[in-house]
């Protein structure tokens, strides 16, 4: 009877202690971890699995560039992804609500934002401001691509990028700058000598390894995770930018040596012709884009951006080109409704502005390398050119086309231009059409 009487108040000890472990551990989990950040507490943007550390260096980056009134909005793809795809719950969080974090709490190296550099009032100032709450940050400057050739211009300096690192959380705060066009461009983010290439992992920012183009966009006001931030109000729109936002520049210092080698041609007629080829640009894009077909600046046009910077003005017409997939059957109707009527339609392509005369019953094909597309400026617009831009030059104008050539015959000329056979006489009356 002892000996049961023992093994009972062991059981029992035993089970005490088991109850009493499992207590603490049930404490320490629930109460404890949380008062000291570590686990659930949706005041400080925490859940059990989440990293906080970005959501405290974004909550004190919008302290910052709130009280220095520094016009900033939320870019980071992977942030607006998600907002996304829960942009109506989003849109209608209370402001300054405390909520689960959902956004910002991903264990993640940036954040990244863009400042609106020509709304920027107070630039003075702000790095002792962001390094006396904790930040380190870096400036990375470069010169105005536009003033490039220009001596005493060529060295002026701006700001491209900024990187703030909070802990090891950094923001990523890409500057964009108004340009002529009503678009937004950002530049190449480049390292200068001196700088700690091992500040940040700079390959794992999702900006600047180019430079870029977006529309303006407008923007609203959100609350993310209890943070009050500014985003593009159509978030879907700029993500669709982003993987086609490479831009590249006229070659502004060889155009200035070009036109001091062949002098620009600013007769009457010549300054008439590039004011109604930009006109005739100008609504070509904006019809085009209406009916949400991408084009490119082509032959001549394509010559004149990269060559001079401008419209060659004995070219006496405006190329544009789309990719078949793009093509729509309402493209000839909407020019129409625009005013531009057609005029020539040979083969299987159209002609919109009068051209030189063809012989359309032979087949020709053009043949170009493969070529991606860039966003450039020209004649105060954003428009897209082939990013090869030299391939596909070399390709239309031969190796010789940085020399002026006046008498240009389009369906013979081009070196790349080869004979396809001759359309069938029963087809003639398809393939030779005149307006």
């Amino acid at each position: 009877m002892s000996r049961i009487n023992k093994n009972v108040l062991l059981a029992l000890l035993t089970l005490t202690s088991s109850a009493f472990l499992l207590f603490q551990l049930y404490y320490y989990k629930h109460y404890l971890s949380a008062k000291n950040g570590t686990g659930s507490s949706k005041s400080k943007g925490n859940r059990i699995g989440f990293d906080s550390t970005q959501w405290r260096a974004v909550k004190k980056f919008i302290m910052l560039t709130s009280s220095q009134n520094v016009p900033v909005f939320l870019i980071d793809p992977w942030i607006l992804e998600l907002v996304n795809k829960n942009f109506e719950q989003v849109k209608n969080a209370s402001q300054g609500s405390a909520s689960d974090c959902r956004f910002l709490c991903a264990p993640r190296d940036f954040t990244a934002f863009a400042l609106q550099y020509h709304l920027w009032k107070n630039e003075d100032g702000w790095f002792r401001i962001a390094e006396n709450m904790g930040f380190q940050c870096l400036k990375i400057e470069s010169k105005d691509p536009r003033l490039d050739g220009i001596d005493s211009l060529s060295g002026t300096e701006i700001p491209l990028h900024y990187v703030c690192k909070l802990a090891t959380h950094a923001i990523h705060l890409v500057v964009f700058h108004e340009r002529s066009g009503n678009y937004l461009w950002h530049g190449h983010l480049r390292l200068k000598g001196h700088m700690d290439r091992k500040f940040v992992p700079f390959r794992k920012l999702q900006y600047g390894r180019y430079a870029g183009a977006f529309d303006r966009p407008e923007l609203q006001q959100v609350t993310i995770d209890g943070l009050d931030v500014l985003i593009p109000k159509d978030p879907g729109h700029f993500l669709e930018e982003i993987p086609h936002s490479r831009f590249i520049e006229c070659r502004y210092k060889e155009a200035r040596a070009f036109l001091q080698q062949y002098l620009d041609d600013n007769t009457v007629d010549a300054m008439a012709f590039r004011k109604r080829a930009k006109e005739l640009l100008q609504l070509a894009a904006k019809t085009l884009k209406e009916l949400g077909v991408p084009f490119w600046l082509s032959s001549g046009t394509c010559l004149g951006w990269y060559r001079q910077c401008s419209i060659i003005p004995y070219s006496k017409d405006v190329d544009l080109g789309i990719f078949i997939q793009d093509y729509k059957p309402d493209i000839i109707l909407a020019f129409q409704n625009a005013g531009l009527p057609l005029k020539h339609k040979f083969g299987k392509s159209w002609i919109i502005w009068p051209n030189a005369p063809c012989l359309p019953w032979f087949r020709c094909r053009y043949l170009f390398p493969k070529f991606t597309l860039c966003w450039t400026e020209f004649v105060d617009m954003k428009v897209h050119v082939p990013c090869e831009t030299v391939d596909y030059i070399e390709a239309n104008y031969g190796k010789t086309w940085k020399i002026p050539v006046q008498t240009w015959d389009w369906k013979s000329s081009p070196p790349n231009v080869q004979p396809n056979g001759i359309w069938p006489i029963s087809e003639w009356d398809e393939v030779i059409q005149l307006y």
